[in-house]
């Protein structure tokens, strides 16, 4: 019986693998993806061989660490802030890494693969410089009271929001390219981004993985959960470096992606509990799967034209998002 969550989720996410590197603009039939998987391409199969090893197959692995850092991260900003609107975006990660982006771009990089890695890189830098400056804006002593450290995001990455947008319209000749990154959407070919993302992904995970019982501790409010032993402090600021880490690796290669990191934790929970030692590696293959269907959708909704992926989460997050605000608001969270 405790097994049953993750075979069935981990069963949803081999499903939306298989779906994501079969349907293209080239399909690949079952039997022919599978003898590529195999390592048994026959020569009639040579064509999807390619298709699947050089394109699809680093897209599905860098969708899914994307999705899977995103549906981890924002388990572990719910469970800190306990709030069921909380998101990996909720103190600037978001803003802060566009601003990188949109920043690098407007510079006009040559495109070469080192001119190309400086977009990733700077959103990257900025993500993390916007988490640092909220974090320090919002510390009073020894503590960082959660409301100062909300109020602070929403500040920061107003501002963050407002620079950015005097970018793009200065940057001209990039302004469809920043606003595709912006939307969301894996832009990079190859193995190298998702090489580059994994360790990042791996150790926050990891860490947040760990936390699970401090998280749960965190429940009953910080002054039981540091009578029950635990450095509420402590763990707060690494819970919340480890979520913004991962956070800021994901939407460095693929944009910015709104709702897979609000509406997983949320389905997992429902279905399986609150106990965010389970709650934390379910949402994590959750938001994986979840974002690889929601990447076939993007491509299958106007084939041949792409769509960006953040256009279908919103589509169908902000539905949800309204549902758990009216939900979270008959529950006395204000």
């Amino acid at each position: 019986m405790r097994l049953r969550p993750y075979l069935l989720t981990l069963l949803f996410l081999l499903l939306a693998i298989s779906l994501s590197i079969a349907i293209g603009s080239v399909f690949i039939p079952p039997s022919d993806l599978w003898r590529v998987l195999t390592g048994r391409p026959a020569q009639a199969v040579a064509q999807a061989a390619i298709i699947v090893l050089t394109l699809r197959l680093p897209r599905t692995a860098l969708v899914a660490l994307t999705g899977a850092a995103l549906g981890g991260s924002g388990a572990a900003y719910q469970g800190v802030f306990r709030n069921p609107l909380a998101d990996p975006y909720l103190i600037g990660v978001a803003s802060g890494a566009g601003l990188g982006a949109v920043l690098a771009m407007s510079i006009q990089w040559p495109y070469t693969p080192a001119g190309l890695l400086a977009i990733p890189v700077a959103a990257f830098v900025g993500a993390l410089l916007t988490v640092a400056t909220v974090y320090l804006l919002a510390r009073v002593g020894k503590t960082v009271p959660t409301t100062n450290l909300i109020l602070a995001g929403v500040a920061v990455s107003a501002f963050a929001t407002g620079l950015t947008s005097s970018l793009m319209l200065r940057s001209t000749g990039e302004l469809r390219r920043a606003l595709a990154w912006l939307l969301g959407g894996a832009a990079f070919a190859g193995w190298d981004p998702v090489l580059i993302v994994l360790p990042f992904v791996l150790l926050g995970l990891g860490t947040l993985l760990l936390s699970g019982h401090a998280l749960n501790l965190l429940q009953f409010g910080d002054d039981q959960a540091a009578q029950m032993g635990l450095p509420v402090m402590r763990t707060k600021v690494i819970v919340l470096l480890a979520a913004s880490l991962t956070t800021a690796a994901a939407v460095a290669f693929s944009g910015i992606i709104g709702f897979i990191g609000l509406i997983l934790p949320h389905v997992m929970r429902m279905w399986f509990g609150p106990d965010y030692r389970r709650l934390l590696p379910l949402s994590a293959i959750g938001g994986a799967a979840a974002l690889l269907v929601a990447d076939v959708l993007a491509r299958a909704v106007m084939a041949p034209q792409e769509l960006p992926v953040g256009i279908i989460t919103a589509l169908f997050g902000v539905p949800f998002f309204l549902w758990v605000l009216r939900r979270a608001k008959n529950q006395g969270y204000w």
